[in-house]
């Protein structure tokens, strides 16, 4: 075997693997979607002039400790809403903009976060914020979903506003960070009552 054939199986082999990792390997494919929303994609489609819906508010949710809060005892306020999962790329992939845009509203009493795991392992999921250095709050679900709001694509993320109303839906990794996020969340926080 020549050299120039040694080389080419050698690129072959370390493109390969490069791809093997991202397909197989969620913290890699995670890094990689993260990368592509750095460079404008996957920002979430914000229409803050349209109302979804009026869901159902009877929504309950529970954290580790068994509080429950019910989404009709957050009228007046904004609610982002993320159901999520350790396991799931897109998921962990979207994080670093939850958690920035948290960091950004958490002492403002007019936006709830309200992150969801999917598989209703608390020990896992804390952990998870834990080791990222992130303090967003972590709930389950504690009564049943309507399919409008979820029906089981993961990352799902949901915004109500200050009137209990489905205002966003997005199924899929976003960029939740972005000025014109920002600004959707600014502008449902102004509403008028």
């Amino acid at each position: 075997m020549d050299k120039k054939n040694i080389k080419k199986y050698i690129s072959n082999g370390i493109f390969i693997l490069i791809l093997a990792l991202i397909l197989f390997v969620p913290s890699a494919k995670a890094l990689v979607i993260q990368g592509l929303m750095q460079i404008g994609l996957f920002n979430p489609d914000v229409q803050s002039e349209k109302t979804l819906a009026t869901p159902a508010l009877d929504l309950k949710f529970k954290d580790q400790n068994g509080k429950t809060i019910a989404l009709n005892e957050l009228k007046g306020k904004v609610v982002f809403l993320n159901f999520w999962a350790t396991w799931c790329p897109p998921c962990l992939a979207e994080m670093p903009s939850i958690n920035k845009l948290y960091q950004q509203y958490k002492n403002n009493g007019d936006v709830v976060f309200i992150l969801l795991d999917a598989d209703s392992n608390f020990e896992k999921a804390n952990g998870y914020m834990k080791a990222k250095k992130y303090d967003m709050p972590v709930y389950q679900m504690a009564s049943n979903v309507p399919e409008q709001i979820f029906a089981g694509s993961l990352p799902t993320t949901v915004v109500f506003d200050t009137k209990g109303r489905l205002s966003f839906k997005h199924e899929g990794a976003a960029n939740y960070h972005s000025k014109k996020f920002v600004a959707f969340i600014e502008k449902l926080r102004k509403s008028v009552q």
